[in-house]
């Protein structure tokens, strides 16, 4: 499968605990800290839950 890079772009101070656990689970816990995922089922609904705090970049 693809590798997707995900870099935070907001804090996450304020944010629905929910929201704070998913980006914790993906190896976010820095504003700009970006990580590189395999791209799969379970990611992209992770993602979908924070989509307004990170910018994804499919090709990189």
């Amino acid at each position: 499968m693809n590798n997707i890079q995900i870099k935070l772009c907001r804090s996450l101070i304020g944010r629905n605990p929910k929201q704070i656990k998913t980006a914790h689970a993906l190896g976010l816990k820095k504003i700009n800290q970006i990580v590189i995922k395999e791209e799969n089922a379970v990611l992209k609904g992770m993602l979908n839950i924070i989509k307004h705090l990170i910018s994804i970049n499919k090709n990189f």
